[in-house]
């Protein structure tokens, strides 16, 4: 009789811990499917909270550097698309001259997205068609006839934190070592 009542105790234990890992697993796979780049290039949390609760800190953060302004804000919708609502506040917030990179940096998030995440991709693309200020427009058409999805992907990671590791993994998936005694090509 002693030996039943641990047995029925045991169980909802059980129970519980799958149901509380099944949630987690649940919750975290929801927000790595929003994400249209790797992990090396999204945004930190940190970074798109403050973004959503005051998009006008990016304008404050980068002080009239457009092409940091059209890269980093890039990165974040890239990261999570559904801050565009703050993209909109931050299109209000800016003066005419910043609006042609936010135009830009939400073409070059819709090439980041278009190959991982193709909903995401034409979200953006009607965000951007929806909105009516022309700065915006030309922006959003100049970063179009610039730049090909693979050169938006390349300035965006040269942005970013350099790859780790350096060349010591070779080869197409990196997954062969590099020769340590091959010659290093110099920068033109």
């Amino acid at each position: 009789m002693g030996r039943g009542l641990t047995r029925r105790h045991a169980q909802p234990r059980w129970l519980s811990t799958v149901l509380i890992g099944s949630a987690l697993i649940v919750s975290s796979s929801d927000a790595c499917r929003a994400q249209c780049v790797e992990f090396s290039d999204r945004a930190s949390q940190l970074e798109l909270d403050t973004f959503v609760k005051s998009p006008s800190s990016l304008l404050e953060r980068l002080r009239n550097d457009k092409e940091k302004l059209r890269y980093r804000l890039s990165a974040l919708i890239a990261t999570n698309p559904s801050v565009l609502p703050s993209v909109q506040t931050l299109i209000s917030a800016s003066a005419s001259s910043d609006r042609s990179a936010i135009g830009a940096a939400l073409r070059i998030a819709e090439e980041r997205c278009t190959s991982t995440k193709p909903d995401a991709a034409r979200k953006i693309r009607d965000f951007a068609q929806r909105i009516g200020d022309l700065n915006v427009q030309s922006g959003y058409s100049a970063a179009g006839e610039d730049s090909g999805p693979q050169q938006a992907q390349s300035q965006s990671k040269g942005l970013a934190r350099p790859p780790r590791g350096g060349a010591l993994l070779d080869g197409e998936w990196k997954t062969k070592l590099a020769d340590p005694f091959k010659p290093v090509p110099l920068p033109n």
